[in-house]
C-alpha cells in the first residue's frame, strides 16, 4: 500500500501557472525527495497530493484509487511541517495520542502504539515531558512520532530539518533513513538541500519552475544528468562548467567536470592554473583555481594539501568524466 500517480496535474493561483501538466509515479516502499531552487513548485507538488491545495487540472490517485476530490484527512497521508505543530500544552504522549483520540481509538490501544512508537524514536523517557522541555531534534522526532502513530499509506516531510542546526540535521537525516528503512513505508520528501536529496532518497525527482527536469536514483543524477541545470544542482561541490575554446575541442557548447574529476599536480598537467582560495576540510582540500582560457575552477583533493594562494598549479579532467552539453543546455552522448 502507498503508491501514488500524479497524472497531467496543473496549479493555478489566479492566472499565475505554477504547476505545468506533470505526471510522476511513486512505487510503494519508495523514498522520494523533490528537489529544487526555492520557488520551483515542489512543496505546491507535496500539497497537492496531501489535499491541502486543490488541483487545477489532473488527477492524484493513491493505491489506483482517484482521490483528487477527497479531503486531506481522508487520503491516509501522514504529514510531517518544517515547524513542528506541536501543542505547547500537551505531553510528548498525548501530542503522539493526539490523531488517534480524534479517530475515536480506545485509550488502551493508543496507550500501546504510543509506548511502541516511542521505543522506536528514542522518545520513552521523554514522553511525560511537554515540548517546550525539549531540543529541536527531540520536537521532530514527536512530530514524526504523531505522523508513524497513524499508520499511513505514506508519509510527506516538508523541510523536516530547515530549523535544525547543521549536526542535528545529520542526526535526523540518519534517523529518518534508518525509520523508512525499518518501515518501508512510502516516504515523500522536499528540501531545497541537494546533500539531503542524495544521501536519503531512493528516488530524486529535480524541478524547476514546476517542471520536472529529470528523475532517478540519486547516482543516475549524479553520473548521468540530463542538463546543464540538473548537472549543477546535484553534487557538492558543484560541477565545473566551461564553455569557448576547452569546450569546443570536445564539440559540445558547454562541458562540466566534478571537483572530485580532476587531478592535481604541482609539476605538469593539460592546463596551468593560479591557486586562489583554499579550503581545509580536514578530510578534503578544496582548492579554487584560476585557469587561462576556463575561468575559477573548484578542484577537490584527499586530505590535507600544501598549497598557497597564487600558487602555480596544474590541473588535468578525467577525460572519461567529462560531461558534454549543446548550446541548448541538454546533455550530448559521452565519448568512448
Amino acid at each position: 500500500m502507498g503508491s501514488i500517480t500524479i497524472s497531467k496535474v496543473t496549479k493555478h493561483f489566479g492566472a499565475l501557472e505554477v504547476i505545468p501538466p506533470l505526471d510522476l509515479h511513486i512505487e510503494e516502499g519508495e523514498f522520494v525527495v523533490f528537489v529544487g531552487p526555492s520557488g520551483c513548485g515542489k512543496t505546491t507538488l507535496l500539497r497537492l497530493i496531501a489535499g491541502l491545495e486543490d488541483v487545477t487540472s489532473g488527477s492524484v490517485a493513491i493505491d489506483g484509487t482517484d482521490v483528487t476530490q477527497v479531503a486531506a484527512a481522508r487520503r491516509g497521508l501522514a504529514m510531517v511541517f518544517q515547524s513542528y505543530a506541536l501543542y505547547p500544552h500537551m505531553t510528548v504522549r498525548e501530542n503522539i495520542g493526539f490523531p488517534l483520540r480524534m479517530a475515536g481509538i480506545g485509550k488502551a490501544e493508543i496507550a500501546r502504539k504510543v509506548e511502541t512508537v516511542a521505543e522506536t524514536l528514542n522518545l520513552t523517557g521523554h514522553l511525560d515531558a511537554r515540548p517546550g522541555q525539549m531540543s529541536g531534534g527531540q520536537r521532530q522526532r514527536v512530530a514524526i512520532g504523531r505522523a508513524i502513530v497513524r499508520e499511513p499509506k505514506a508519509f510527506l516531510f516538508d523541510e523536516p530539518l530547515s530549523n535544525l542546526d547543521a549536526s542535528l540535521r545529520v542526526n535526523m537525516r540518519l534517523e529518518i533513513s534508518e525509520l523508512h528503512q525499518r518501515l518501508q513505508t512510502t516516504a515523500i520528501y522536499v528540501t531545497h538541500d541537494q546533500v539531503e536529496a542524495m544521501t536519503m532518497a531512493t528516488k530524486i525527482v529535480v524541478l524547476r519552475s514546476g517542471i520536472i527536469e529529470q528523475v532517478g536514483s540519486p547516482m543516475e543524477l549524479y553520473n548521468q544528468p540530463r542538463n546543464l541545470f540538473v548537472a549543477g544542482f546535484i553534487g557538492s561541490p558543484k560541477m565545473n562548467f566551461i564553455t569557448g575554446e576547452k569546450a569546443a575541442q570536445h564539440d559540445a557548447a558547454t562541458i562540466g567536470v566534478r571537483p572530485e574529476h580532476i587531478a592535481l599536480s604541482k609539476d605538469a598537467g593539460a592546463w596551468q592554473g593560479a591557486v586562489g582560495i583554499v579550503e581545509h576540510l580536514g578530510s578534503d582540500t578544496f582548492l579554487h583555481v584560476n585557469v587561462s582560457g576556463a575561468g575559477p575552477l573548484t578542484v577537490r583533493v584527499a586530505g590535507e594539501l600544501a598549497v598557497n594562494f597564487g600558487d602555480t598549479v596544474f590541473v588535468t579532467p578525467d577525460a572519461n568524466r567529462i560531461h558534454r552539453f549543446d548550446a541548448a543546455g541538454n546533455a550530448l552522448p559521452r565519448r568512448n
